[in-house]
């Protein structure tokens, strides 16, 4: 039978993991997560074709995040499952978090592009790239490569750089400078802001990457203060949405997913539309625990 599903048009790079959670003194929770799997699977629940590129394990962790991602409506022949554990996120503080990763030799350093589905870059809008990933090798040159080669072939590149301590290896600091040039559009948190710039003021930052990219816009969001958009020469403040806050794990990585599907859905609309809808998305992913992907329907409800 021929395959007639329609190709994604949002592909989000990098990892898939499982967050490893302390509950109490001897109990454990986990979730599927991954700053890239986060924002495919919010997309895919806005309604937006979409897939998630990356490898996780053939074990118990890795066999959960396909069986999610199916749930979620995620192309799956983007998922690739490897002879590997699975990345694992453990954290072993709450408050104030303290985590640490578990990925030596781990699945999503296996990732294959050249086993993608053919043809797919003929449809794709946009490649997302982010999250630890960009920071573990050879994983990260074979995803810039990727997203090099995706947008040479028409698409568009999106990248929030999602700051956790593993991008404080100075090895990382190169591949943050070229996926910053590559990108058509930049998205950091103020807390991204000042991990990566910790000797500037956000505006010294923000003219660091400009001068980098002086065409992408660039959006600082600042959590329950809104956000900001840099382009043009001139700055841009955005009110957040007002919800009652649950839980805002994986805001940002929502906030992400609804800039993009409102990019493919009304592409000749401006960013200060793309932003004014992804912090709706944002603010919706706030309202329920844990890394929620909001639906166009919790959207319809904050309205």
């Amino acid at each position: 039978m021929t395959d007639v599903s329609p190709q994604p048009l949002i592909v989000s790079a990098g990892e898939a993991l499982t967050d490893l959670v302390r509950t109490g003194e001897q109990t454990w929770t986990s979730h599927a997560g991954g700053a890239g799997w986060n924002v495919a699977r919010a997309a895919a629940s806005l309604g937006v074709p979409s897939a998630f590129a990356g490898a996780v394990g053939h074990d118990v962790f890795g066999d959960e995040i396909w069986r999610v991602s199916v749930a979620a409506g995620l192309d799956v022949r983007f998922l690739q499952q490897v002879s590997a554990p699975t990345l694992m996120a453990v954290v072993h503080q709450v408050h104030p978090p303290a985590y640490m990763f578990l990925g030596e030799n781990s699945a999503d350093l296996h990732f294959q592009p050249d086993q993608l589905p053919t043809g797919w870059m003929r449809s794709v809008r946009w490649i997302h790239l982010g999250g630890i990933s960009l920071a573990r090798a050879p994983l990260n040159t074979r995803l810039l490569e990727l997203a090099e080669r995706a947008r040479d072939a028409g698409a568009k590149v999106s990248f929030d750089p999602n700051a956790r301590n593993v991008h404080g290896n100075p090895a990382y600091r190169p591949m943050f400078e070229r996926t910053l040039q590559l990108a058509d559009v930049i998205k950091l948190s103020d807390e991204d802001v000042r991990f990566f710039y910790p000797e500037s003021s956000e505006a010294e930052a923000v003219n660091a990457m400009r001068e980098l990219n002086p065409g992408a816009p660039l959006i600082v969001t600042r959590g329950g203060e809104g956000a900001s958009l840099f382009a043009d020469g001139e700055r841009r403040d955005f009110e957040a949405v007002r919800v009652e806050v649950i839980d805002t794990v994986g805001a940002g990585d929502a906030f992400v997913a609804g800039l993009l599907t409102h990019a493919v859905r009304d592409a000749q609309a401006g960013w200060s539309e793309h932003i004014r809808f992804a912090l709706t998305v944002g603010a919706a992913a706030c309202t329920r625990a844990g890394a929620y992907a909001p639906t166009l329907a919790d959207l319809t409800a904050l309205s």
